[in-house]
């Protein structure tokens, strides 16, 4: 379904349309505006200046970086542990490495990157299959609070050019087919940055506790590090950090028998794709040498999310040095999920460094 042409994402005449209240709040105005509310060669359009700082060269150059960064972060949780209590893992390490990581790809200084946490999650409401006046709220405020963030970064970077993703944009925006205005090179940045990193929080915090609470997978994790790769699928399979999607029928599809009109709108369960009987045998399961693993976790077809390779990247480097590191890491206290519905996270995630 994510793969046939006959499925559009809702984007802005969708949404005028459907929800004619949304468009005056500058969250509805910057989804519906962005990338992922986008189709055809409009999408094209805005997917291939940010296409080239995913790619797998680029991904692999940034893998010395990932290193350094998941060493720094995991000194940070060894000194809060030392003396044997317990401190918060997504704090300390969860949530800083993506952050790190999709700072230094896109230019965003380190010292200035702590204020994301808040006003990433106030933006991510906007995914939330039924929002309040709260929800409207928070995204509102986080979405004018980060455009002007990255109007000043590109500002910045006219006249300092960088070896980063900012100024890459700037470079393409008068190429061939670019036509990108300012808003949406804006626009990009911001997309890129909050999504590069609230999901990948997401995947490090869940696959950690996966693996923590079950003893034996993890026992063959340690025991055989060319399973790390596997462990991190079978976390992005078992407990996927973005549960759901939505599609439109842009003409009448028949969908496992039941006839969609067109225009009705299909909410696509990522999650239950993931646990599949159909195609996971014992989907139930957490099995790290589980053969052909295959997610939906990324999304598939032209929206395919453009970071998986990093995400993946970021988690398989956490894996090894997290468990190279702290041979009886535990579980130290009842964990906090995040309380959402379409992504998964946790907001407290305490572990201590001895069981």
């Amino acid at each position: 379904m994510l793969a046939d042409p006959g499925f559009l994402v809702p984007d802005r005449e969708w949404c005028a349309h459907a929800l004619p209240e949304w468009p005056g709040h500058p969250a509805a105005d910057f989804f519906y505006s962005s990338m992922l509310a986008r189709n055809g060669s409009d999408h094209e359009r805005l997917r291939r200046p940010v296409a080239g700082a995913f790619t797998a060269r680029r991904v692999a150059a940034l893998r010395a970086a990932v290193e350094r960064i998941t060493a720094g972060l995991l000194d940070r949780f060894a000194d809060a542990t030392s003396g044997g209590g317990a401190a918060n893992f997504q704090e300390l390490v969860g949530y800083p490495l993506p952050v790190a990581v999709v700072g230094q790809l896109i230019g965003v200084p380190r010292e200035e990157q702590g204020q994301f946490d808040e006003l990433g999650r106030g933006a991510s409401r906007l995914l939330e299959p039924v929002r309040t006046p709260e929800d409207w709220d928070r995204a509102d405020r986080a979405v004018v609070a980060l455009r002007e963030y990255f109007t000043a970064l590109l500002r910045e970077r006219r006249s300092r050019p960088a070896e980063d993703l900012a100024s890459a944009l700037l470079d393409q925006r008068g190429a061939p087919g670019a036509r990108l205005t300012e808003r949406e090179l804006v626009d990009l940045l911001l997309l890129v940055f909050v999504a590069g990193f609230e999901t990948t929080t997401g995947l490090l915090g869940l696959m950690v506790f996966a693996l923590l609470t079950h003893p034996v997978q993890l026992a063959l994790v340690r025991a055989d590090p060319a399973l790390r790769p596997g462990a991190v699928e079978e976390s992005l399979r078992w407990d996927s950090p973005v549960m759901m999607t939505e599609r439109i029928a842009a003409r009448p599809r028949v969908l496992a028998g039941t006839v969609v009109p067109a225009g009705g709108s299909v909410t696509v369960v990522l999650a239950a794709a993931n646990r599949d009987p159909a195609r996971h045998r014992d989907p139930d399961a957490f099995l790290v040498r589980r053969p052909d693993t295959r997610v939906l976790s990324f999304g598939a077809g032209a929206h395919y999310c453009l970071g998986a390779a990093l995400a993946r990247l970021e988690g398989a480097a956490l894996l090894g040095q997290l468990l190279d590191r702290f041979p009886d890491l535990a579980i130290a206290g009842p964990p906090v999920r995040r309380a959402a519905v379409s992504l998964r996270s946790f907001d407290d995630l305490p572990l201590a460094a001895t069981g």
